[in-house]
């Protein structure tokens, strides 16, 4: 009820002739729209019965089954389509599709390019909270031809009936498949007085999909750096940039920039270069160390010169470090909070302190990526576990590192995919 009742704004800018005080904005240079976390009590993904506790560590535990799409064994010459894992939202956009347009539910995803959404008459769908979208009914939907160009550029695409056929296999055993077609996508702006059309998008009209834990969305919204993806496709609307400020409150909207509104300016920006690697789909940056208090620890890979050493990603929650590395980050941590350890009550996290406030005297802790430092402060570093434990937001994993969202939260972090940086300005996301 709650999902639907918020839709009431989106489909009001919608049909302007129901709501005459509201205009529609298609030559715009940018726009803002807003992002649901998944547990948020907008989210179909919410449930009232778990404490806080309980889905901070349901969000723990999907950060280790997402890290598996970025394994670097995973991701030789050949396509990278059958190894990605779904391993479920962490935000999600509110769009709407076609002409009348219909409004959608979906995964913002940066580790993801494909735009996709169920469609009718759906051969095998999950059940969604929204109406699934009926393209005989858009008079702006068309069929991608099997013979052209945006047909033969995407993975894992045949023909049939001489229309192109998308598949997207994702590791859990989740996927899509359907039709490759073209039609409008809307957006409502966060200034609530307009709406931006953008049209001739690519996207999947998905007739047989599954996925492992569904919860009401609709499909997901590639916000990955590949041709595909929903930033690529914006063209002048974008122009190569997004950017979003992630609320430190679960429950309160973040907002997701595009275009000239996307662009991050002004006192304490500092920039790091982007790092084209394989597959393009994924951000790689480049880790120098991390100083905890006046220690620095230099990041291992980087002292070998490899660049591209860390992938930044707003689906994944815990930032993911190399064992040794993250050994060394956490004995120092460890050492330099004059608080007494505990065991997580969970049993997820490593180092936990115990703490029935925050943690005063906190170390200064620096993310220094190549060009540029990033200040952390407590929010970005421990997350509470218990009513008295408070943990490192970071764990090992055994192959490539991850800048999670816990580290982002209260930052405008801007991507300009033309002159490929990462820019990163304290902010406070609440105000959204």
């Amino acid at each position: 009820m709650i999902l639907k009742s918020n839709f009431i704004a989106l489909i009001c800018l919608i049909y302007m002739s129901k709501c005459n005080s509201l205009t529609k904005t298609t030559n715009t240079t940018g726009f803002t729209t807003e992002l649901i976390h998944r547990d948020s009590p907008q989210s179909p993904h919410y449930n009232h019965s778990q404490s806080p506790y309980q889905r901070l560590v349901n969000a723990v535990q999907r950060s280790f089954n997402r890290v598996r799409r970025f394994k670097t064994s995973r991701l030789g010459s050949e396509s990278p389509v059958s190894e990605i894992t779904n391993s479920g939202a962490e935000y999600l956009m509110k769009y709407a599709i076609g002409t009348p347009p219909v409004p959608s539910l979906g995964v913002a995803d940066t580790g993801s390019d494909i735009i996709w959404t169920q469609c009718q008459p759906c051969r095998d769908c999950f059940k969604q909270k929204l109406p699934i979208f009926r393209p005989k009914n858009s008079s702006t939907y068309k069929n991608i031809p099997c013979d052209t160009n945006n047909c033969k550029s995407f993975q894992e695409t045949s023909c049939r009936e001489k229309k192109c056929v998308y598949t997207e296999t994702y590791g859990d055993g989740s996927s899509t498949q359907g039709d490759l077609s073209i039609d409008t996508i809307t957006f409502a702006s966060t200034n609530g007085r307009s709406t931006i059309s953008a049209p001739n998008i690519i996207f999947g009209c998905g007739f047989s999909n599954s996925l492992l834990i569904p919860a009401g969305e609709s499909g997901i919204v590639g916000l990955g750096g590949g041709p595909a993806s929903l930033v690529r496709q914006l063209g002048p609307l974008a122009k190569g940039k997004f950017s979003y400020c992630l609320s430190s409150d679960n429950s309160r909207p973040s907002q997701l920039s595009f275009g000239d509104s996307a662009v991050v300016l002004g006192r304490g920006v500092v920039s790091t270069p982007l790092v084209k690697k394989y597959p393009e789909t994924f951000y790689y940056l480049t880790l120098e160390g991390i100083t905890i208090g006046n220690q620095r620890l230099r990041f291992d890979d980087f002292s070998s010169g490899v660049k591209g050493n860390i992938v930044i990603d707003s689906g994944t929650t815990l930032t993911l470090l190399p064992f040794d590395f993250h050994a060394k980050v956490e004995s120092a941590m460890g050492r330099l909070i004059k608080l007494r350890k505990i065991k997580d009550p969970r049993g997820e996290l490593s180092l936990c302190f115990f703490s029935r406030d925050g943690i005063k005297n906190i170390p200064d802790v620096t993310v220094h990526f190549e060009g540029g430092d990033v200040k952390l402060r407590q929010e970005n570093l421990f997350v509470r576990t218990s009513d008295v434990s408070l943990c490192f937001a970071a764990q090992p994993v055994d192959d490539v590192a991850v800048y999670g969202n816990v580290a982002q939260k209260n930052f405008l972090v801007g991507y300009d995919l033309r002159k490929r940086t990462v820019s990163f300005q304290a902010a406070n996301c609440r105000k959204s």
